[in-house]
């Protein structure tokens, strides 16, 4: 299980403190791997694959969940000169 922390600022507003998510991290509804950690003001965690973090982010937000967000590793770059 990732490591969530709770710190408090010197102005009192809370920052979440996340460790990454690794490949061995999977989604909770399918299984595949997750890139998004939503973290619900109660402290429970759930980890989405990005479709299903797509789905459920607008019922979580509206809910106080915060989210760690890595779905920018699904994007694979181009390299140049290589075609497929």
């Amino acid at each position: 299980m990732d490591t969530v922390t709770h710190t408090t600022t010197v102005s009192g507003a809370v920052r979440l403190v996340t460790t990454p998510l690794t490949a061995a991290d999977r989604c909770d509804r399918c299984d595949a791997q997750a890139y998004v950690r939503a973290t619900l003001p109660a402290g429970a965690e759930l980890l989405f694959c990005g479709h299903h973090a797509h789905a459920y982010r607008p019922a979580l937000a509206a809910q106080g969940a915060q989210f760690h967000d890595e779905t920018e590793k699904l994007t694979i770059p181009r390299v140049s000169g290589f075609s497929a």
